[in-house]
Formats: C-alpha cells, sequence, structure tokens
C-alpha cells in the first residue's frame, strides 16, 4: 500500500462519519422542513433533496436515485485511484480525500433515503442559498482545493 494512503482514506472516513452525525442529530431533531434561526443569516433546516445540487433532477421520478449513486460510487472509485498515485503529496491527496468522503456521505443518503439529507440554511435580504449539509461542503472545499492545485503546478512548455 503506498505511503500516506491509509492516512488520506481515514480523513475520506472522517468527512463521512461527521456528515452522517450531523445528519442523524438534524433527523432526529426536526421534522422535515422544520426551521431554527440560529443566527439573522443562518437557520437550521431538516431538507431531502433527491436531486443533486441545486435540486438538479429532484422531480426526475426516481430514477434519479441510481443514476447519482452509480455516478458517485464510479468518482469515488477514480478517486481512490488517483489518492493511490498522489498520496506522498499534501495538497492534491486532501482535496481528493474531501470529496471522497462528502461522495460516500451523500451515497449513504440516497440508498438509506432515497434523498440527501440537508440542513444547513444561509440567507441575506430574504434569498436563501440552497440548504447543504457536510458532505457538500467537503466537497466544495475538495474542488476549490483541487484547482488551487492546478493553479500551482507549473505551466508546460508546448
Amino acid at each position: 500500500m503506498k505511503r500516506g494512503l491509509p492516512l488520506w482514506l481515514a480523513l475520506a472516513a472522517l468527512v463521512v462519519v461527521l456528515d452522517q452525525v450531523t445528519k442523524q442529530w438534524v433527523i432526529d431533531s426536526f421534522r422535515l422542513m422544520e426551521s431554527l434561526t440560529v443566527t439573522s443569516f443562518f437557520n437550521l433546516v431538516l431538507v431531502l433533496n433527491p436531486g443533486a445540487s441545486f435540486s438538479f433532477l429532484a422531480g426526475a421520478g426516481g430514477w434519479q436515485k441510481w443514476f447519482f449513486v452509480v455516478l458517485a460510487l464510479g468518482v469515488s472509485v477514480w478517486l481512490v485511484i488517483m489518492l493511490r498515485q498522489h498520496a506522498g503529496e499534501k495538497l492534491l491527496p486532501l482535496a481528493l480525500s474531501l470529496i471522497l468522503g462528502g461522495a460516500l456521505g451523500n451515497v449513504i443518503d440516497r440508498l438509506r433515503f432515497d434523498a440527501v439529507v440537508d440542513f444547513l440554511d444561509f440567507h441575506l435580504a430574504g434569498y436563501h442559498w440552497p440548504a447543504f449539509n457536510v458532505a457538500d461542503s467537503a466537497i466544495t472545499v475538495g474542488v476549490v482545493l483541487m484547482l488551487l492545485e492546478q493553479w500551482r503546478q507549473p505551466k508546460e512548455s508546448p
């Protein structure tokens, strides 16, 4: 096994655990669509999203569950392969681990609930950003880090 790989896989597992624990807390504490004002710009709310980001394909009739499960599992296999290849680095495997953990956290929801549990609701001046969760946050941070890593790479001459 490549040196460093267990650490990166453990980080992905930690993301899954944090994601699932927070979602279970929200499920145990809120009714569907119930909201709790935390600050003037942040609420906790229980929402089930059968679609993807921004509720993409939410009303597609159910086939999207398996589409997103298969897609996320395929991407997860690719992420583990990439983690093996880059395990000795720092920024790229961090990004890949966050994305992997987030993808698997949301797959677990799709298998358990036929939808993803979202609960973080930020808003400003009456506009609400779509609710999201720890897995979505990890994926977003991972993608930003991945882009940063690509930007930092030296340019090759043609």
